[in-house]
């Protein structure tokens, strides 16, 4: 059954591989978990499913593949008593308990197999049967206080002590809005690690060669601690068309700054300057020059510009077009300067692919930035990603 398992994941388009597959095997083989479906679904996930964005699909495909398993269990096999015993008592109130040991243990297990044999066909209502409707403890679009919900798409009364199909995560569309665990799935693609500083961790497989090499003298070899090596400068747009985009461009912000631990961050308003701020109650009386930003990284830092690039065209391409004041250079002159000296680079834009090409400052950004734009979307961010991480 296992084997039809690991294909039904790969049908699922799920990466899914021989190793973690038998992995999963010497786990089960091992008795790690009790003969639980609910614990082999988690044994599975943690065994197979290398990235949580793919747990909602491995749920789907694992509530696919086991509806119904009930049905192919064979009965006819004797049911560890023992495992039984842990069952109910985990299920049953001490009244109920003491009911059954004075029933005994034997005659239960009987009454179990009998109840199933008995049930041939689907059932509506009542208050027995696994069905839908009624008070049931089993089943779907009924009542009950404590049961559990088995092929109900969605909660009614909240009070199921176990769903058999719940998904714990929606679908990841490429298309959707993020939200901050989303973002940082995406982002993790461009973290990188490098070992730095003193050598405090032992290196286990220089050691085994070193002692072999040693004629058996135990020989350890450490290295450094690993650590996150990726260096983020972060420029993001603020104020005017970009009021629209607040929230997303704060669950953005949110998700950088936990993710990437070299991360710098300058906002500018519409396009970039000659100057940039940290804070924007401040942001004339604590500017900071773009030259100075320019001076202060280096080329090794990826450089993300986060904005709408909605504005009037002179805002990029003439001297004193600013909005807010007398820039003595065009804002695509500091564009030039800052992709030149951060070779690295993108443009994430929270507004929507379908009306950039409707928006003509959009389009010179897009030039300026050699083609690097893309959308704030699940599939926009990896791309953007990837990117930087060549």
């Amino acid at each position: 059954m296992l084997i039809d398992f690991f294909f039904a994941l790969r049908a699922a388009r799920l990466p899914v591989t021989i190793p973690e597959y038998l992995t999963l095997l010497e786990a089960i083989k091992q008795d790690v978990i009790e003969p639980s479906v609910d614990e082999f679904y988690h044994l599975a996930r943690t065994t197979l499913v290398k990235n949580e964005a793919h747990f909602d699909k491995f749920d789907r495909a694992f509530s696919t593949y086991f509806r119904g398993v009930v049905d192919a269990v064979d009965f006819g096999k004797e049911i560890p008593l023992e495992w039984l015993r842990k069952h109910f008592e985990r299920e049953l109130t001490p009244e109920d308990r003491a009911k059954i040991e004075a029933m005994g243990w034997d005659k239960l297990m009987d009454r179990i197999q009998e109840l199933l044999k008995e049930q041939k066909e689907r059932h509506e209502g009542g208050n027995k049967w696994i069905g839908t409707g009624g008070t049931s403890p089993f089943g779907a679009h009924g009542y009950n206080p404590e049961g559990i919900r088995i092929g109900q798409d969605k909660s009614r009364h909240r009070k199921a002590v176990k769903v058999w199909d719940q998904r714990e995560f929606k679908d990841y569309d490429d298309s959707i809005e993020l939200d901050t665990r989303s973002i940082k799935v995406a982002l993790r693609r461009l973290r990188k690690f490098a070992r730095q500083g003193a050598a405090e961790v032992l290196d286990l497989d220089d050691t085994i060669h070193s002692t072999a090499a040693n004629a058996g003298m135990l020989d350890i070899k450490l290295v450094p601690e690993r650590h996150n090596a990726v260096k983020v400068l972060l420029l993001m747009d603020v104020g005017g068309s970009m009021d629209d985009h607040i929230h997303r461009v704060e669950e953005m912000f949110s998700a950088a700054k936990s993710e990437f631990k070299h991360l710098e961050f300058y906002y500018f308003h519409n396009c970039v300057y000659d100057f940039m701020w940290k804070n924007n109650h401040r942001r004339f009386t604590e500017k900071i020059p773009t030259w100075d930003i320019i001076r202060k990284y280096n080329k090794d830092y990826k450089l993300i510009f986060v904005g709408d690039a909605t504005m009037s065209p002179y805002e990029i391409l003439q001297a004193h077009g600013s909005v807010e004041y007398n820039n003595e250079e065009a804002g695509a002159e500091w564009i030039g300067r800052l992709t030149h000296a951060f070779p690295q680079h993108v443009w994430i834009n929270p507004e929507q692919p379908g009306v950039w090409e409707y928006r003509q400052s959009v389009s010179i950004m897009r030039q300026l930035m050699g083609g690097r734009m893309f959308p704030m979307s699940l599939q926009g961010l990896e791309s953007a990603m990837r990117l930087l991480s060549k």
